[in-house]
């Protein structure tokens, strides 16, 4: 009897469950989207804290350690239990490519000490307000971490990684909501006034859907002065990313209002006398927003390769500041490639990044039909 009782149970909450509940639960089946959720709350958890987790600023740099490989930390030495440290580095030059050779001096031992006070260059503000120098990890005296190995001026990749984060993941969002409010705003005035408004804002989407995004994303990028400093880039290249990647959104909100404004809810509001842009608000774009919310998790990962492309060829952000594609720079020669595959290291986070928002989309795309 109680079994019975269970079931039933189980059969009311499903039957009377909202339609967010319904998508909630039928995600939550979606093992590969419910993983993507995982790592991307990881990524932004690490981007929000960079500057604590990085063991370098961007303003440090060392001239004896230029392009050197990532240095491995040990917990061992001659068998003895040492807790976490790494080698000295000793550099050769190769007699032939005459490139330098980093290789660990076994006579030295720094031991990593955690949650310690950074080198002058490291400090940092917390939310951009309280003064901080404190850092999850660094070698003691004169001992070197470089998990990811260095770049061509002595930098740390992996902090370089972790505080380009802050912008290669955080552009995207800022420029992903911009492109929402375009295409809901420009979408929901051509569906629901139609004729003349419609047919303008129609020839306006094609227009701008004609041209090639990467040499459209290249014209304007190009038209930024070189003397604006990195936080007006910022907010210029999401301005410059938003613009172009409305018209899609726009077209479906268009289409989903040519289909529900016909409803008998919606002619009951009209009838009331509730004004257009309540009708609109409280009652239209509800209707689809599970949609909104999948077409949101699609276009950040566009808006990622979009920041991505552009810093890589030169036309977006700009050293001193730092992103995936500024750290990419570096790959664009087939020699580095060769010689220093760590350096491609950032082009693994984009990849995951990508991946993670796309099958996090499927996910939510999935759910959004919980009656399936």
């Amino acid at each position: 009897m109680s079994l019975l009782k269970k079931k039933a149970g189980r059969d009311d909450r499903y039957y009377y469950a909202s339609q967010w509940q319904l998508m909630y639960q039928k995600f939550r089946k979606h093992k590969l989207a419910m993983a993507s959720a995982v790592l991307l709350m990881i990524f932004y958890l690490c981007a929000l804290l960079g500057n604590f987790i990085a063991p370098q600023g961007t303003e440090q740099f060392s001239g004896e350690y230029v392009n050197c490989g990532p240095t491995p930390v040990h917990l061992f030495h001659e068998g003895k239990w040492e807790g976490p440290f790494v080698y000295g580095l000793k550099r050769e030059r190769d007699p032939e490519t005459y490139m330098n050779i980093f290789t660990e001096d076994t006579e030295a031992i720094y031991h990593i000490r955690f949650f310690a006070q950074g080198e002058k260059g490291g400090e940092y503000k917390i939310l951009g307000l309280i003064p901080c120098n404190l850092h999850l990890f660094q070698a003691e005296g004169d001992g070197q971490v470089f998990l990811f190995g260095t770049d061509s001026m002595g930098r740390d990749l992996f902090s370089r990684v972790l505080l380009g984060a802050q912008i290669s993941l955080f552009i995207p969002v800022v420029g992903m909501l911009m492109t929402v409010a375009l295409g809901l705003l420009i979408g929901s005035l051509a569906g629901y006034f139609g004729g003349w408004v419609d047919m303008v804002i129609q020839r306006a989407i094609e227009v701008v859907r004609s041209f090639p995004n990467v040499p459209l994303w290249m014209a304007l990028s190009a038209a930024l002065p070189p003397t604006l400093k990195p936080a007006q880039v910022f907010m210029l290249m999401t301005v410059i990313l938003s613009l172009i990647s409305w018209p899609n959104l726009a077209r479906t909100v268009r289409s989903q209002f040519f289909a529900i404004k016909q409803e008998d809810f919606i002619m009951a509001a009209r009838i009331s006398g509730a004004p257009a842009s309540a009708i609109v608000i409280r009652h239209m774009i509800p209707s689809f927003l599970s949609y909104i919310i999948i077409n949101m998790t699609l276009t950040i990962p566009q808006l990622i390769v979009g920041e991505t492309t552009l810093s890589f060829l030169g036309l977006g952000l700009r050293s001193p500041a730092t992103s995936w594609g500024v750290l990419l720079q570096e790959t664009n020669q087939l020699e580095t490639i060769m010689f220093y595959g760590w350096k491609l290291i950032p082009m693994l986070f984009v990849f995951l990044a990508v991946l993670a928002f796309n099958f996090l989309g499927d996910g939510l795309r999935d759910a959004a039909d919980p009656y399936k």
